[in-house]
């Protein structure tokens, strides 16, 4: 098979400099502000971004050493198949979070709600758009039961490590 190339288009500077108790999903991350800063290279395609609420972030796990193809996910203490769940130990360390886009100063887009390390390198930007994104009627296997526990943890603990 052919080898993928991907070239980081900037780098988020998050308060995360392990993965110790941080927050899994932006969910977790309820107001965890951080600031995007995107290679001047780039700049230009920042423009009409700012008329956004929200964007998709696809980045670099790039502290992920390994990948298992079953895992404990951190919302349940059943193991289920990487493709199963969002464990970051993927056989790609690709990582996806939808953020709250608070402002954009040239290169610089701050946002809210982020999950990721500081220093994690950024692949790509997408405008989140709810007619799109939205789903009526989806289902969420087994996360559908777990989500529903009440006393559910929202951070990280050592299992990924």
């Amino acid at each position: 098979m052919q080898a993928i190339n991907f070239k980081p288009i900037g780098v988020i500077h998050s308060s995360f400099k392990s993965v110790d108790n941080m927050p899994i999903q932006p969910v977790g991350a309820k107001n965890v502000k951080a600031v995007i800063e995107l290679y001047h290279e780039f700049e230009e395609g920042l423009k009409d971004l700012d008329g956004f609420s929200h964007i998709t972030l696809i980045y670099y796990l790039h502290k992920v050493v390994d990948f298992k193809l079953q895992v404990m996910p951190f919302l349940d203490i059943e193991t289920h198949g990487i493709f199963a769940t969002r464990s970051p130990l993927r056989p790609n360390a690709i990582g996806l979070s939808t953020v709250k886009l608070i402002k954009i100063e040239n290169n610089f887009l701050y946002i809210e709600n982020a999950d990721m390390l500081d220093g994690t390198p950024l692949l790509d930007i997408k405008p989140f758009f709810a007619q799109f994104d939205n789903r009526e009627n989806s289902k969420s296997g087994w996360l559908d039961r777990r989500w529903k526990e009440k006393n559910r943890k929202l951070i990280s603990d050592d299992r990924f490590k």
